[in-house]
């Protein structure tokens, strides 16, 4: 492996990774070299830790809740007695809750806002303050990668899921937040928006079939993309949010103006907003909103996959 991609001698904590994409991410990192703080709510968590050092690498189970405030101190502090160092933040844990706005529970929105939203804030808020307080201590930038998990949810505005879409946008823009942040320290932040068949997606994606061949939406694709991220090779890469399944890896642009209204005096008024929107919008389609359904247009030559 080529030193600018290549993990050796780094220490990475990955946020549910006892199952699916979390579990391949953590698999990933360690291929490349990293040692991994690998965190889950229950056993599966030592079972991957177990799992990568009987593959020759170096890992260390951490069980906990991530929407904890403190599990995130408690995560670095494994990373650097076990390793001596913390280089590399993957936050993946979540659960969801699917249902439409008029179904929704209190408890379906606060477990996902809090596992979701509050879990990727309370383990970046730690990452933070611990490469603040090691830049200070150098004189100088230090060695920092978040990558956060996104997902399409949050560009499609997704209607079965009000609590996971709003959820998944707002970890966009803490991921935009700790990227401005955080950029004088040396620290890069990314979000992946991935599509991959996990427990938690089997009734969108369904089993996969018996191709002979990786199957397209497998998860340790989207482990190649975060091992990448979370490397040397990656530093000029930081604000930014991609789209990742098959054999495709897709840049999302920021939001574009698509027209300006201005008023005629100091001020609108409504007749005046009525006359430059109104007109503006006749004939408007349904999916000519700010939700990026464009995105989905990528589904057909990425899961063409050999």
């Amino acid at each position: 492996m080529g030193e600018t991609v290549s993990l050796a001698g780094r220490t990475a904590v990955v946020t549910g990774a006892g199952a699916g994409l979390g579990r391949s991410e953590a698999l990933a990192l360690a291929a490349a070299g990293a040692a991994v703080v690998v965190n889950d709510m229950g056993p599966a968590a030592e079972a991957v830790a177990e799992e990568i050092r009987a593959a020759g690498g170096r890992a260390v189970a951490v069980l906990g809740d991530v929407s904890d405030w403190t599990l995130g101190e408690r995560l670095i502090a494994a990373a650097v007695e076990n390793f001596g160092s913390f280089d590399i933040l993957v936050n993946n844990a979540g659960i969801l809750r699917d249902k439409m706005i008029f179904n929704l529970s209190e408890s379906d929105w606060d477990d996902v806002i809090r596992v979701h939203l509050k879990g990727h804030a309370a383990t970046s808020r730690a990452a933070a303050v611990y490469w603040r307080n090691a830049s200070k201590a150098a004189g100088g930038p230090v060695y920092g990668r978040i990558v956060n998990t996104s997902s399409e949810a949050f560009l499609f505005g997704s209607a079965g899921q009000p609590n996971y879409s709003a959820a998944k946008a707002g970890i966009t823009a803490l991921t935009l937040s700790s990227a401005q942040g955080l950029a004088r320290y040396g620290v890069t932040a990314n979000a992946i928006c991935p599509r991959a068949r996990t427990a938690m997606t089997a009734d969108a994606f369904g089993e996969a079939e018996d191709t002979g061949s990786l199957d397209a939406l497998a998860p340790e694709r989207v482990g190649t993309l975060v091992s990448y991220l979370a490397s040397p090779a990656s530093h000029e890469i930081t604000g930014q949010v991609f789209v990742v399944y098959g054999k495709m890896v897709a840049l999302m642009a920021s939001p574009k103006v698509e027209n300006r209204f201005d008023a005629a005096g100091s001020t609108f008024t409504v007749e005046e907003l009525d006359e430059q929107l109104s007109s503006y919008f006749v004939g408007r389609g349904p999916y000519e909103t700010y939700a990026a359904y464009s995105v989905a247009e990528l589904e057909k030559p990425a899961l063409a996959v050999d």
